[in-house]
């Protein structure tokens, strides 16, 4: 085995990886070369170099031709009349009364930045409710299922796939099982595992992890379209005659989860991919922009727009470049069987990162300064490959707050996810004829209101003050007690 190891290895300049073969067990030594039969050289070596050619194309000034989305491939909700949401959401509801869309969750986060050491999807924001972000996106598609068999009559099921990695996938999965996959039937419920890529210094070699063990990190949002086709999701869409996936990341807690309105819409516009986008709220944003750079839909980040383009305004004093990416998106089964075959094609993007390896002598070292680069995909990267990409544009306050950070970052962390939720809430009640205390905390379970319906037998001329309230549905009070405080 060794001898076979080594001849592959220093082909590719990558024989350290067996330097301390000598001194491992039978076991570690299964364990590494299972790990380096698992990796095609050839094509590590060629993802090395594609990953520094793509960043010196991204860091060459952008073309002049940068062009906001034209007017025709892009609406605002709030700027839509009642009818036509109403339409659109019609078109959705069809389509799920007929099995016809798919949910794909982004969910293989970790949750560092927040100190929580679990899925991300596990965490309690500290709702009256105390549900987590996985419940909370549960029972709104349990919801909205609901909502579309009252409009037309037939139950259609929504699958849910869910994007773990690694780490994540067992205690992602025991914890739904533990949790009777939260009223969804568990058949609905498809977990599949983002794939990894190698890490290397900065001269394309990979480190050693352990002398057992090679250093990789997961490849990113835009693993996604590799491991919908090794892991067989590609298949399963097309056996279950999933037309429409709705696609978004784990930790928004005012995702809408397969928003039928938006699913409407893009049928009726015959997208095969599209993005939901908030307006940025300053020129200075931290945001990527969904934008036209040569003829192509890109997101453009927001390090690589100059300050003229920033800070460019249209006549009415709207930012020209204001549709804000919020990992919010929409594809067609067609084409995301299509995008499996240009997947070698995706940019990669290198992060110079402190690395922990092992050392010359074999002594595992973390790094002050960074030593190495991660690669990974951005799942924004195929965009330039639809033939008809449209933009939805829709309210922040309604549809997006982030979970990155802790609470001492005071910005996409627990108090401003679970603030911007109850204060939707509070929205929401008084839009039904109710009146809450500015300080009253009111949450809505997602299973009584997907989007604020639903309320106005309940709430309408009731008054509320201090709390903590829990709205739930019928379903919830026979099983657990009774509406107001909790």
């Amino acid at each position: 085995m060794y001898e076979t190891l080594l001849r592959n290895l220093k082909d590719h300049g990558q024989e350290h990886l067996i330097k301390y073969w000598s001194v491992l067990s039978e076991e570690q030594r299964k364990q590494l070369s299972d790990e380096i039969l698992k990796l095609d050289l050839t094509e590590v070596h060629a993802t090395f170099s594609r990953a520094i050619e793509s960043t010196k194309k991204i860091l060459e000034k952008l073309d002049d031709d940068l062009k906001p989305i034209p007017d025709s491939h892009y609406e605002s909700v709030p700027n839509l009349t009642p009818d036509k949401i109403e339409e659109y959401e019609n078109i959705g509801f069809k389509e799920i009364c007929n099995g016809k869309v798919g949910v794909l969750l982004l969910a293989g986060g970790q949750a560092t930045r927040l100190g929580f050491g679990h899925p991300k999807g596990m965490y309690d924001v500290g709702l009256p409710s105390r549900k987590t972000l996985f419940q909370i996106q549960a029972e709104r598609i349990l919801r909205v299922q609901q909502m579309a068999a009252e409009k037309y009559g037939n139950e259609g099921k929504i699958t849910w796939y869910i994007m773990t990695s690694e780490h994540t996938k067992a205690p992602t999965a025991n914890y739904f099982k533990s949790h009777s996959y939260f009223g969804l039937n568990e058949n609905d419920v498809v977990f599949f595992e983002q794939g990894t890529l190698p890490c290397f210094d900065f001269e394309g070699k990979i480190f050693l992890d352990e002398k057992y063990h090679l250093s990789a990190a997961p490849d990113g949002n835009g693993g996604l379209y590799r491991a919908l086709k090794t892991q067989g999701i590609l298949d399963d869409i097309s056996v279950r005659g999933i037309q429409h996936l709705h696609a978004h990341s784990v930790d928004n807690i005012l995702i809408k989860v397969a928003d039928p309105v938006f699913i409407g819409y893009c049928k009726s516009k015959n997208a095969d991919c599209a993005a939901k986008v908030v307006q940025k709220s300053s020129p200075s944003e931290p945001v990527g922009v969904v934008c036209r750079v040569n003829g192509h839909y890109k997101v453009v980040e927001y390090s690589e727009l100059t300050d003229e383009a920033s800070e460019r305004r249209n006549p009415d004093g709207r930012l020209t470049f204001s549709a804000g990416n919020i990992c919010n998106h929409y594809f067609s089964a067609d084409f995301l069987r299509k995008i499996s075959n240009f997947e070698t094609k995706l940019k990669l993007h290198i992060a110079k990162k402190k690395i922990p390896y092992i050392d010359e002598n074999g002594v595992r070292q973390k790094p002050n300064e960074p030593n190495g680069i991660k690669m990974e995909k951005f799942i924004f990267d195929v965009f330039e490959f639809a033939e008809n990409f449209i933009c939805l544009e829709v309210a922040r306050d309604t549809e997006f707050s982030a979970l990155k950070n802790a609470d001492t970052a005071k910005k996409d962390c627990p108090s401003t996810a679970r603030e911007d939720l109850l204060q939707l809430h509070k929205k929401y009640i008084r839009q039904a004829g109710g009146e809450v205390a500015d300080d009253a905390d009111i949450e809505i379970s997602p299973l009584l209101s997907y989007g604020g319906e639903n309320l106005d037998s309940i709430v309408n001329g009731k008054v509320f003050t201090a709390g903590p309230f829990h709205l739930k549905s019928p379903q919830e009070l026979s099983s657990n007690g009774v509406n107001g405080n909790h």
